[in-house]
């Protein structure tokens, strides 16, 4: 092709694209209905974040948003399904930590990169997690725990959901920060963890805050401390690790936000954005949202972008020096 055609076709494709990004802007999308994928099986924390949101969304955008659990692999395989979809605001990720960052860093058969192949569209909020353990040990808190810990290394133990999941990353950082071995006990899910702990199988716990409450509640299990810098305001008697002077760099929470597939258009991901801002006004919302233990932190695309940089360096820092690996 000469010079004067390849000119003229580049200019025709920027018109096209100028035309297309117009129409996406003044309205035109959504047209159909919009995928909404959770990759992790119904029931869990993502889940319920995403199925709290949807409704919502689906009526501001005047289409239904239909939830697709697609479990497994840590959350990748859903994760996957969206990178590889077409970027035209039809398929989204509810993403969180776990997937979007953790798992390339973890495991070497993720290829993609959350930071690279996934836009942010709309930064949900964060849950706690939290130090729990059976009743039996002698240690009342957080920083007698640490003592305990040093005085008989590598005796006690602690349970997570998987290794490389956003609880076993928050269970070496607390070792880390302490200084002390504790020996990771990986778990296939919190069902079963939680089991072991009641029995006093296993000394020490890093659990969702939502799924441990009912236990510290009923004082089954001592609650060492959250694992964010400031308690949760569903548990205000449960102090922050961060609040032991020897676990003072503890601040960890898990994530939740919307993502697109990379190439998304801008005018679409600033349509969802507005959308997503709204829904999370909503008192119903953020109230269900603040039952389940997420302190709703809504956020632009820009600030959602950069504070998956910051979790994704903070995480390779804990994988780096615990050479955690799936």
């Amino acid at each position: 092709m000469n010079p004067m055609l390849r000119a003229l076709a580049a200019v025709s494709l920027a018109s096209s694209a100028l035309v297309s990004a117009s129409a996406l802007a003044a309205g035109g999308y959504p047209t159909k209905p919009i995928t909404l994928v959770v990759g992790y099986t119904a029931g869990g924390s993502v889940d319920l974040v995403a199925r709290t949101v949807a409704p919502e969304l689906g009526k501001r955008l005047g289409q239904s948003v239909v939830i697709e659990n697609l479990g497994g692999a840590g959350g990748t395989i859903g994760a996957q399904k969206v990178v590889k979809a077409e970027a035209d605001g039809y398929t989204l990720l509810m993403g969180s930590g776990s997937e979007v960052s953790i798992a390339r860093l973890t495991n070497p058969a993720v290829r993609y990169d959350g930071e690279k192949d996934l836009a942010p569209i709309t930064f949900v909020g964060t849950q706690p997690m939290v130090l729990v353990g059976k009743l039996q040990l002698p240690a009342k808190d957080a920083s007698e725990l640490m003592a305990l810990a040093k005085a008989k290394p590598g005796t006690l133990s602690y349970a997570s959901s998987g290794v490389g999941t956003p609880l076993n990353l928050a269970g070496e950082l607390i070792k880390q920060q302490g200084k002390v071995n504790i020996t990771h006990v990986p778990y296939k899910g919190a069902s079963a963890m939680a089991t072991d702990l009641l029995g006093g199988q296993i000394d020490l716990a890093v659990m969702v805050l939502s799924s441990a409450l009912p236990h510290i509640q009923a004082g089954r299990v001592r609650a060492y401390g959250v694992t964010e810098a400031r308690r949760a305001s569903v548990a205000p008697n449960v102090p922050a690790l961060a609040e032991t002077p020897a676990l003072k760099g503890v601040d960890m929470g898990v994530w939740f936000g919307l993502m697109a597939p990379g190439a998304t258009p801008k005018p679409v991901i600033d349509r969802l954005n507005t959308e997503m801002q709204a829904v999370l006004a909503l008192p119903d919302v953020r109230k269900k949202l603040a039952e389940a233990g997420v302190e709703v932190q809504p956020a632009n695309p820009a600030q959602f972008g950069s504070f998956v940089k910051r979790e994704t360096a903070k995480y390779k820092t804990i994988v780096q020096a615990a050479d955690i690996k799936e």
